[in-house]
């Protein structure tokens, strides 16, 4: 199956030069004009993809090599491309930072790259930094280079004559404040709270309209591996899915892997008080429960309802936040300390500064599944892992705990990495 559309791969020398927000812009200004744009992130990510969620009009999934393979990558592109008008990628960090890169993806994949450079305190070595991108790997597929936060019309027009011939100019956006999109200690803020989102998106597709960006990039091929159905592992199962501010850290994919299996999906909020539907299987996916322990620590209904769940032999998949929320005491950022579900023994307490972050797998007894780990907060507790996951490189990565069949750990699995093994943590 091979299908072509316009696409896209916006990468820059380093993070926060503004890909997101670029990406963002450039999906409301053709969703707006009627287009049907797809989005993909490149690397493991839950927030830019809401906004670009947003933006589109359509869900964000990931594109990594490592944790989500490129077979997935590639079947994913071929999907979207069979019905989109345009495809979008959002490259990770500097455009050759890490293992993969987002250059190792425009490459296998035949992804075009624009290179965003945030150009607010240069001139002319503008041109230089552009030239290194487009010519550092020789081969790598090229479209050309945007100028973010310029100072003015004049500033753009300096940056683009220092361009050399073969370097295409695809335009500038100036300083936007009212358009920035705000961050908090994980990175943005989830879309859904950013009461304003579609009025930021408007402004910076307002300013794009006039740009070479407007127009449709040169279609790009994409062929899609052969892929056998699903087993119906799930079917007849009900896996119920906390979904919140508290409980927002999950991939489409994921969804989309469960249903396959065959399982029905129901969703419920901690934060609004509602109870653990009736389930075979539940799902605490990562989030921020650290900025909401008042509101779980008054939660103790819903508390024993899992703990009755899991005492009866049911499965529960608890990840990062999830499992922050089931030991016994949560210590926020502010020094306070609130009681928590209590299934398991020990604390987590947030951190100053990154605890970890990069991508894990691990041999679980049910398969291999990979995934990645990004948290601010530590663990205590005196229960022995089941495992540890590990790093790309062999070397050890985060404790898997299990209790009966609970599983909990700070590693977020991406399911389609291996829907079998996925489909074990709910079974009983």
């Amino acid at each position: 199956m091979t299908h072509t559309c316009p696409a896209l791969l916006i990468a820059a020398p380093a993070s926060g030069s503004g890909k997101t927000s670029l990406v963002a812009a450039l999906a409301r200004l053709h969703a707006r004009q009627g287009r049907r744009v797809r989005v993909f992130k490149c690397g493991p990510d839950f927030l830019d993809p809401q906004i670009h969620a947003v933006a589109s009009g359509t869900p964000c999934d990931n594109l990594d090599l490592w944790i989500c393979g490129e077979d997935d990558a590639r079947r994913r592109l071929a999907l979207a491309a069979s019905d989109a008008d345009l495809i979008l990628v959002e490259g990770v960090m500097g455009l050759f930072d890490g293992q993969p890169s987002s250059a190792d993806i425009a490459e296998r994949l035949g992804l075009p790259v624009l290179a965003v450079i945030d150009a607010s305190a240069m001139a002319q070595t503008f041109a230089a930094v552009a030239h290194g991108l487009a010519s550092f790997r020789p081969g790598l597929p090229f479209n050309g280079v945007f100028a973010n936060r310029v100072g003015s019309a004049g500033h753009a027009d300096l940056l683009r004559a220092a361009l050399p011939p073969h370097l295409a100019w695809r335009g500038a956006l100036p300083r936007l404040k009212e358009a920035t999109l705000p961050e908090r200690h994980l990175g943005l803020l989830p879309a859904a709270e950013i009461g304003d989102l579609l009025a930021r998106l408007d402004a910076l597709a307002d300013a794009l309209a006039a740009t070479p960006l407007a127009e449709l990039p040169p279609p790009v091929a994409f062929a899609a591996p052969d892929t056998a159905a699903l087993p119906p592992l799930l079917t007849g199962k009900t896996v119920a899915i906390a979904r919140d501010a508290a409980y927002c850290f999950i991939y489409p994919a994921n969804l989309e892997t469960l249903r396959e299996l065959g399982a029905n999906l129901v969703f419920f909020s901690p934060l609004a008080g509602d109870a653990l539907p009736a389930c075979d299987a539940a799902w605490l996916p990562g989030g921020y429960p650290e900025l909401h322990g008042a509101a779980l620590a008054a939660r103790a209904d819903l508390w024993a309802q899992l703990r009755d769940h899991t005492a009866a032999g049911k499965p529960l998949l608890a990840e990062c936040g999830g499992m922050m929320s089931l030991f016994e005491q949560l210590t926020d950022k502010a020094g306070q300390t609130f009681p928590m579900a209590g299934l398991l023994p020990g604390a987590t307490i947030m951190q100053p500064r990154l605890a970890a972050l990069g991508a894990q797998g691990a041999d679980l007894p049910e398969g291999k599944l990979r995934g990645h780990t990004f948290h601010h907060s530590r663990a205590e507790t005196s229960l022995p892992p089941l495992l540890r996951a590990h790093k790309p490189d062999g070397s050890p990565g985060e404790a898997i705990y299990r209790q009966g069949r609970l599983t909990a750990s700070y590693v977020h699995f991406y399911f389609p990495a291996n829907p079998e093994a996925a489909a074990g943590l709910f079974l009983p």
